[in-house]
C-alpha cells in the first residue's frame, strides 16, 4: 500500500502564500496521478489540482493563476505552491493518488490513496 503523508499547512494572511508537500512511500512501481483536494467544514471534497506522470496538470478554475503544482519523480513527492492566499482557500488539503501499480509477480492496479490532510487557514 502507498502511504501519502502531507506538511506545510498553517495559518497565513490574505495574500501570503504557503508551500504544501506531499510523499508517496510504499511497496508500488509507479503512480500516476498525484494530486490536492481541500475539504471546507460542512462543504464537499473539491479538486484542487493534479499533475500526471507525463506532468499534464489541471485545476480548479478558482486556483488558477494564483497555485502551482509540481511533482519530483524521483522523490515520488508532490508540492504545491499556494500564493496570493484568501480567506476562501481555508479548508483541509488532502493529498491523493491513482494509477498506483505493484508488483507481485504481474504488474496490477491498486487502490486510490488518501493522505490524512493539512489544515490550511487563511485570515482575513
Amino acid at each position: 500500500q502507498v502511504q501519502l503523508v502531507e506538511s506545510g499547512g498553517g495559518l497565513v494572511q490574505a495574500g501570503g502564500s504557503l508551500r504544501l508537500s506531499c510523499a508517496a512511500s510504499g511497496r508500488f512501481s509507479s503512480i500516476n496521478t498525484l494530486g490536492w483536494y481541500r475539504q471546507a467544514p460542512g462543504k464537499q471534497r473539491d479538486l484542487v489540482a493534479t499533475i500526471t506522470s507525463g506532468s499534464v496538470t489541471n485545476y480548479a478554475d478558482s486556483v488558477k493563476g494564483r497555485f502551482t503544482i509540481s511533482r519530483d519523480y524521483a522523490k515520488n513527492t508532490v508540492y504545491l505552491q499556494m500564493n496570493s492566499l484568501k480567506p476562501e482557500d481555508t479548508a483541509v488539503y488532502y493529498c491523493y493518488a491513482d494509477g498506483i501499480r505493484y508488483y507481485g509477480g504481474s504488474y496490477y492496479v491498486g487502490d486510490d490513496a488518501w493522505g490524512q490532510g493539512t489544515q490550511v487557514t487563511v485570515s482575513s
